[in-house]
């Protein structure tokens, strides 16, 4: 995660603090006995221990609930919100928010029902979508400036320019915060104008107005330094101090803003300790050692990042302890310490499987993925794993290096798919996991690792697991592959070839012997990043196409396939598509053609254009015992999953109505053999669109998918459909066979024997 990434999780959970301060205006009165529970949870919360104040307010708001005290209730409901919310366990606060405002509609007042939603619109500027999080805060302020409340304008003012900072819109942003931070001046809210001012600063960075934000962030010290010493002033200095850090490599006056950061986070640690506050130490000592690591006083670091690991032990803060951990894994590193280094780094992986990944979010950049953001923590003790490997004298320890190192890629795939379909069991859909090593003695596992400065090519082969390394950066082959993938779509020329060698001679021809030698007849691909984008049978030796030699599949991981043939006594087939150009899409009139031909192959059941509707799909799977379901209509694979969608006749049918209607199959004997999609298209050059290809296998709960990267000529794409059920419907034929002997035919058709018309088609995961 970047140091930026990490800055808006601190705001974000400064913000939290501040809306839990702005409670107590809005929920006046004495503390009575039975307030008790109320009292101790914000004790708990001031301390930074966000569990014992979740334990505290539950108890509050179930002893309301009995009172009937509605106006007590939503106090309680709202506090233990932030809580969950300051741990990254936002399903949980979106459901107390959801009860609190509820409850306001019916018996509370109009300030109530605007802080609610200001805090709803909070919560989906992380979660999305982007639209419920806008439609909140502005309901929100429109109440809100109904009853003229400076303070509570402040705030949402704050968390819209918040919104603003996600869409990218800097200057909107800027306008936000500084209006938040008038109107709290206004209220004497120092701390939430110190707030919107250094939030400020970090829009004029991202906006290119690096005096301004300078003289932002003085007006922040300014406002915070008077303000008495408590939880929200130590997250406030902390993220000016951050702030002030992020403007260092800008500006010249790089030695003076570096001393201000330097000085605030040890005022913070200071004052954290002063009052108790290990939460906050923690953040305070992690960043402050990791100005000591940019400043390569590696000593100094690790000592910080030692103290910031045990508070943030002490206190149960994983969503911090994996950052001080990966960064206690590099400055071990960077001081020759790599046993201890190695160690560090797999303690933070250990901690970032272990929590939520709603926790790895970024408030300020939803959009961010996991990829970006904590990908780098899996791939540098990836790396680390991988030189100890090529060190290594004895085959024993060559062997486990090289397969921890491949479960960490495996462990960030898993995370990854989790990511991007927001479905922390999308890697358990399938009932039976096995490991690719040990099905097929024909069959190699190819698992390419794109490193900085190396491609490590990892290849299970019947005699063991072994390792390649090809001296190509990950940015180099990524650039190829891009190229590649574009002039692969242009099908009037042949500008794709030296690209096709190039790729080649990386992935398969260090290999080539031992392929030969092993007797292999099929090659599994679980690709990764920009790699998943093209089709590997495009590859070409210089001689001919990589699926002229051998069968090919890919999958998104080792563990995430059931490993068996198709039963063809058993098949039934559901054949659904659409012909007619609708909802702006353009017609597909050679569908009904492939259609015809599953038909007349497998007697199967079909629903074309208007019969093709999302409740005529569901009932047909409902009823039926469907092995292979082929949809014949567009479909776009989208960098977000919400937008991502097979097209019905009417509406669009989204992957997680995919899931439900197919989900049941995962529990019987006889699950979902096949889901082809024979009009897909994702968009060239984004991976993450391609992951979400390759997982829909595994999302939908299938135990295979063929699908296309791009969309195909509809004729050629008609025929090679046809040409694929009828190898399919050979009881010998793998799945792998079958698309590669398809793919081999309409290759042999001059008007189709550019790669653009048949090898967009893939099959993803088991290939038997």
């Amino acid at each position: 995660m970047t140091h930026h990434t990490a800055r808006y999780r601190l705001a974000y959970l400064l913000l939290i603090i501040l809306d839990c301060s702005l409670l107590s205006f809005l929920f006046p009165g004495t503390i009575l006995a039975r307030d008790e529970w109320l009292t101790a949870g914000a004790g708990s919360f001031q301390h930074g221990n966000m569990e014992e104040a979740i334990i505290n307010w539950t108890k509050a708001i179930q002893l309301y609930e009995q009172e009937g005290d509605s106006k007590k209730q939503i106090e309680a409901l709202l506090k233990r919100a932030r809580s969950y919310q300051a741990i990254g366990q936002y399903q949980a606060a979106l459901k107390d928010l959801e009860a609190a405002l509820a409850l306001a509609r019916k018996y509370g007042d109009a300030q109530q029902q605007s802080s609610i939603l200001a805090s709803l619109g909070d919560l989906h500027i992380v979660i999305g979508p982007a639209t419920a999080a806008n439609r909140y805060l502005q309901e929100a302020l429109s109440i809100a400036k109904a009853t003229d409340n400076a303070e509570i304008l402040a705030a949402i003012q704050n968390s819209l320019g918040n919104f603003l900072v996600a869409q990218k819109n800097y200057p909107a942003a800027l306008a936000a915060y500084k209006e938040s931070a008038t109107r709290a001046e206004q209220s004497s809210n120092r701390l939430l104008a110190a707030t919107a001012l250094t939030n400020a600063a970090f829009a004029s960075i991202k906006n290119g107005q690096l005096k301004e934000s300078r003289a932002l962030l003085d007006l922040a010290l300014e406002q915070i330094g008077s303000a008495n010493t408590s939880h929200e002033k130590i997250y406030g200095m902390i993220n000016i101090g951050l702030a002030y850090e992020a403007l260092r490599s800008p500006l010249s006056d790089s030695n003076d803003l570096l001393l201000k950061a330097f000085e605030l986070l040890n005022q913070s640690a200071s004052l954290a300790i002063g009052i108790g506050d290990r939460r906050a130490a923690s953040y305070a000592w992690g960043y402050l050692g990791g100005l000591y690591e940019t400043e390569r006083r590696y000593e100094e670091a690790l000592e910080l990042t030692g103290r910031a690991i045990f508070a943030a032990q002490y206190v149960n803060a994983p969503e911090s302890l994996y950052k001080w951990q990966w960064q206690a894994g590099r400055v071990l590193n960077r001081l020759g310490r790599s046993e201890d280094a190695l160690l560090s780094y797999r303690r933070a992986v250990s901690t970032v499987q272990a929590i939520r990944p709603e926790l790895l979010t970024s408030y300020a950049n939803p959009q961010a993925s996991f990829r970006e953001t904590i990908g780098p923590l899996y791939f540098e003790l990836v790396d680390m794993l991988l030189r100890d490997a090529a060190a290594a004298r004895e085959s024993d320890k060559n062997k486990a290096y090289l397969v921890e190192a491949r479960e960490v890629v495996e462990l960030f795939k898993v995370a990854e798919l989790r990511d991007y379909f927001r479905d922390d069991c999308v890697d358990t859909a399938l009932s039976k996991l096995t490991s690719l090593d040990v099905i097929s003695e024909t069959a190699a596992i190819i698992y390419p690792i794109l490193l900085p400065d190396r491609i490590e090519l990892l290849v299970t082969l019947p005699t063991g697991l072994k390792r390649y390394s090809v001296p190509i950066g990950a940015t180099q082959i990524t650039e190829e592959i891009r190229q590649f993938r574009r002039r692969l779509e242009k099908r009037t020329t042949r500008e794709y070839l030296p690209y096709a060698q190039t790729l080649y001679n990386w992935l398969v021809r260090p290999l080539e012997s031992d392929l030969r030698s092993s007797g292999i007849s099929t090659l599994v691909f679980v690709p990764d990043g920009a790699l998943r984008t093209v089709p590997v049978g495009a590859l070409h030796d210089g001689k001919q196409f990589l699926i002229a030699k051998y069968a090919l599949a890919t999958t998104p991981g080792l563990n995430l396939t059931d490993p068996h043939p198709i039963n063809r006594e058993k098949t039934n087939v559901l054949a659904v598509g659409v012909t007619e150009g609708v909802q702006g899409f353009p017609p597909l009139p050679y569908v009904s053609d492939e259609l015809q031909a599953i038909h007349k192959l497998f007697g199967s059941t079909t629903l074309i254009n208007e019969e093709f509707q999302i409740s005529n799909l569901q009932e047909k799977l409902s009823d039926q015992k469907v092995t292979i379901l082929h949809v014949a209509s567009h479909g776009e694979f989208s960098h977000d999953a919400d937008r991502t969608f097979l097209l019905t006749f009417k509406d669009k049918l989204t992957m997680d109505r995919l899931d439900q209607m197919i989900g049941m199959f995962r529990f019987r004997d006889e699950p979902l053999e096949l889901l082809t999609l024979s009009a897909c298209d994702t968009a060239a050059g984004d991976d993450r669109a391609a992951l979400g290809l390759a997982g829909v296998a595994i999302k939908a709960g299938a135990r295979s998918a063929i699908a296309s990267l791009w969309t195909v000529n509809d004729e050629a794409s008609a025929e090679l459909v046809a040409e694929l059920y009828r190898e399919i419907k050979e009881p010998s034929i793998s799945r792998a066979v079958a698309l590669q002997r398809a793919q081999l035919k309409i290759m042999s058709d001059p008007r189709y024997d550019h790669p653009g018309f048949w090898s967009a088609f893939i099959l993803i995961n088991n290939w038997l």
